[in-house]
């Protein structure tokens, strides 16, 4: 059941205490894709896992800005504090609580996102009425996940299989000229770079032609399945919190 979309009797009358919260980010992803690629490829995992699972599962509105600021010297992007972006997640799992939606998995769809849903995440299961995971879906599509940049071949090849329509094809080698080979600055093991515009002239990072839609599709199932599972596996858990020993 997407929120939405749904009366509030609609959700009054769901038999379920699972729910899914998309969460994503509004930034560049170079010429080709757009700066909501994050949110809506969190977005498709999230609906293709509720519909997977075996089972009633909320699926609340994504979250469209997250921690991006190190995209902030192209066009577009939008970014909060890591401070803000947990504050407004911990607020919207603690009113999908109150509805009695108190297993959450955070489907995120953003790098920059994690370090502070990983944090968020943990302070809510320890200090709140609920309990929360977050799941990354491109740490979800086994071998393939070596292959994520940035609006590169992951990126674009799921947003061909979902979202076709918003991949500017006429603009792919525009993309891949400009591309970064990797993430980064390196030295010693450390990212000198602090925004991405250090290391990429457009953007992108990665090779876009090598994610077409059939890739895409596999990305999907394989993230999809991956999601289901915890699903499953967070709908039995027992989530009592330890005693003190």
């Amino acid at each position: 059941m997407h929120l939405e979309e749904a009366t509030w009797t609609d959700a009054d009358a769901a038999e379920t205490d699972l729910a899914l919260l998309p969460v994503g980010s509004t930034e560049q992803h170079g010429p080709h894709a757009p700066l909501g690629t994050d949110t809506v490829t969190a977005r498709a995992i999230a609906d293709a896992a509720a519909e997977a699972h075996d089972g009633e599962v909320i699926v609340a509105p994504p979250v469209p800005v997250g921690v991006a600021e190190e995209h902030r010297q192209f066009t577009g992007t939008l970014w909060v504090t890591p401070e803000t972006f947990r504050a407004y997640v911990r607020e919207t799992v603690a009113s999908l609580a109150h509805h009695g939606w108190d297993r959450v998995v955070v489907v995120n769809g953003h790098g920059g996102n994690v370090p502070a849903l990983e944090e968020v995440c943990a302070r809510i299961v320890r200090h709140d009425a609920a309990y929360t995971v977050p799941f990354t879906w491109f740490e979800g599509v086994d071998e393939h996940a070596s292959d994520m940049g940035h609006g590169g071949p992951l990126e674009t090849a799921l947003l061909r299989c979902v979202a076709p329509e918003l991949v500017r094809e006429d603009r792919i080698e525009e993309a891949r000229e400009g591309a970064a080979e990797r993430w980064g600055e390196w030295l010693s093991r450390v990212n000198l770079a602090v925004d991405s515009a250090e290391f990429t002239e457009n953007g992108v990072v990665g090779d876009p032609a090598e994610g077409d839609a059939e890739r895409g599709e596999e990305l999907l199932a394989l993230a999809s399945a991956a999601l289901a599972e915890l699903l499953e596996t967070v709908a039995d858990r027992d989530v009592s919190r330890p005693a003190h020993r």
